[in-house]
């Protein structure tokens, strides 16, 4: 199922270059962006996982680095029998973790040094459980492709922008672009990315946290490492948090008031935390 959402995803990528190329650039925008749709349904199958990672820094790490991080995931992992992932630490104090690849045997979890930092033994096992759950339901592959289509449309709004304040749409004779589909193209796309977002990730959530409550026979660590987690992530926001991963993690790495909560990519902390605490495991 979700290699078929992904090719979904993928699809209607090409179809969106496609129609703002044309926009932007009439016939010869339109064969740019098919390329240009190519190019990125391969980049984002095969190296949105490594995208993601450099997006925030994330270091690679040995055993010998981070014993506890090692420790905690190859336990689990084995208890599970899911293959070790490879493990990254991303330099930012705010505590936050995520997942990331194609499958199982091509995926790496990565933690923040403030999460290392700030649970206990059970905190930092539930959330790696949790991180560990979206790598076994594979999840991962479709959202961190998410990411990075997100990514790839909101650089196209960007660049739409661009050819409506310098009347770079219409081709070389000006007269095959469209600016009124050009103008709904700059609406359209980030809303896309947006609802590329939402579509993907909160129920992934409530099942990726009964999953870790299943594979270390508890919800309580987790629980109160999301308790932890929902207070430092309002007082301290991720300097390399960005919009078009903001779903990849844990718990939205930077919170906003007013209508940006009608647009989280996380279901409510209070409400994953009570699932969590009524779970017979």
């Amino acid at each position: 199922m979700n290699a078929l959402k992904t090719g979904i995803l993928l699809v209607a990528l090409t179809v969106i270059l496609i129609y703002a190329g044309q926009a932007i650039g009439g016939r010869d925008g339109m064969t740019i962006a098919l390329v240009f749709a190519v190019l990125m349904n391969f980049v984002a199958y095969f190296y949105s996982d490594k995208l993601a990672l450099a997006m925030h820094r994330a270091q690679p790490v040995s055993r010998q680095q981070a014993p506890r991080l090692y420790a905690t995931v190859e336990r689990i992992a084995q208890r599970n029998d899911i293959p070790m992932p490879k493990l990254y630490v991303i330099p930012e104090q705010a505590p936050n973790a995520f997942a990331t690849g194609r499958s199982p045997r091509h995926a790496a979890v990565a933690a923040t040094v403030g999460l290392l930092e700030l649970m206990d033994e059970e905190e930092l096992e539930g959330v790696l459980a949790h991180e560990l759950a979206h790598v076994r339901n594979r999840d991962t592959l479709i959202m961190t492709v998410a990411a990075t289509l997100a990514g790839a449309i909101t650089y196209l709004a960007y660049i739409g922008r661009f050819a409506m304040i310098f009347g770079g749409y219409g081709g070389r004779n000006g007269r095959n672009g469209n600016p009124f589909v050009l103008l709904l193209m700059l609406i359209v796309a980030p809303l896309a990315a947006m609802l590329i977002q939402l579509a993907i990730s909160r129920s992934r959530e409530y099942q990726a946290d009964a999953s870790a409550a299943r594979f270390i026979g508890h919800g309580y660590g987790l629980a109160r490492a999301l308790e932890k987690l929902g207070a430092y992530s309002k007082r301290l926001p991720m300097r390399t948090a960005r919009p078009e991963t903001a779903h990849l993690y844990i718990v939205q790495p930077f919170l906003g008031g007013g209508l940006a909560k009608l647009f989280s990519t996380h279901p409510p902390i209070a409400e994953r935390i009570r699932r969590l605490r009524s779970l017979t495991v």
